[in-house]
């Protein structure tokens, strides 16, 4: 009946009708060539409002001389230029000024471009029908850690005949595979875990071996003073 279902671990996850969701065949409708919008069609739901003025003191610069800067004592003017002071923040700027937005009387709504039936379309009553010989089988994935498996492929168009093989092949090994990813997850964190306690520590031992360094370093200095003042 060219309908199609999706099983995950023998439970539907997805299911629907090839023609309406795949694009296997012309689609049955498409957009009237000889329609188009017409020129007084209005798409703005909202337009600015013609009574709406700018304020006279609206313009304001972003930018002003900072009031409280001085001009340092030291400032040259031949040697330095004119002093200016620096620019801050205008507290009284508005920003760029736009009117206000009102309802749009003229709106007429989104146009939508009417169809008709397509006269390439031809119905497929026996669109699910795999015409040519299948010679390969390929997955198209995407995985950030490696160890997935791929065994016990079957391509039937028996869906209880497949049901069957899916429990007796990956239904009587499925809560080996899980306990076994468990514990390889277990050792591998425990391994992290350790490995990232070894960096701390030989951090730490190194940053304990340069303080002794320094320490070093300052008394071979107060030995050199005392031997300098002793010459003196």
């Amino acid at each position: 009946d060219n309908t199609y279902e999706v099983k995950i671990d023998n439970e539907k996850v997805e299911s629907g009708e090839l023609e309406a969701d795949w694009d296997f065949l012309k689609p049955k409708k498409i957009k009237d060539p000889e329609a188009k919008k017409p020129e007084d069609w209005d798409e703005r739901e909202k337009i600015d409002d013609p009574e709406d003025t700018k304020p006279e003191d609206w313009e304001k610069p972003e930018h002003i001389p900072d009031p409280d800067a001085k001009k340092p004592d030291d400032w040259d003017d031949e040697m330095d230029g004119e002093w200016e002071p620096p620019m801050i923040d205008n507290p009284d700027y508005k920003g760029e000024w736009k009117p206000k937005q009102i309802d749009n009387p003229a709106y007429k709504g989104k146009w939508v471009h009417p169809e008709i039936d397509n006269p390439e379309y031809e119905e497929d009553a026996a669109l699910y029908l795999q015409r040519k010989p299948i010679g390969h089988i390929g997955f198209d994935l995407w995985q950030v850690k490696s160890g997935t498996i791929f065994d016990n492929i079957l391509i039937t168009d028996d869906a209880d005949y497949a049901a069957k093989v899916g429990e007796e092949t990956w239904g009587e090994t499925k809560d080996a595979e899980k306990k076994m990813k468990e514990e390889q997850d277990e050792v591998e964190k425990k391994q992290r875990e350790e490995e990232e306690k070894a960096r701390k520590e030989s951090e730490e031992e190194q940053g304990k071996e340069e303080g002794d360094e320094d320490e070093g370093e300052e008394d071979d200095e107060e030995e050199d003073e005392d031997e300098l003042h002793d010459e003196l």
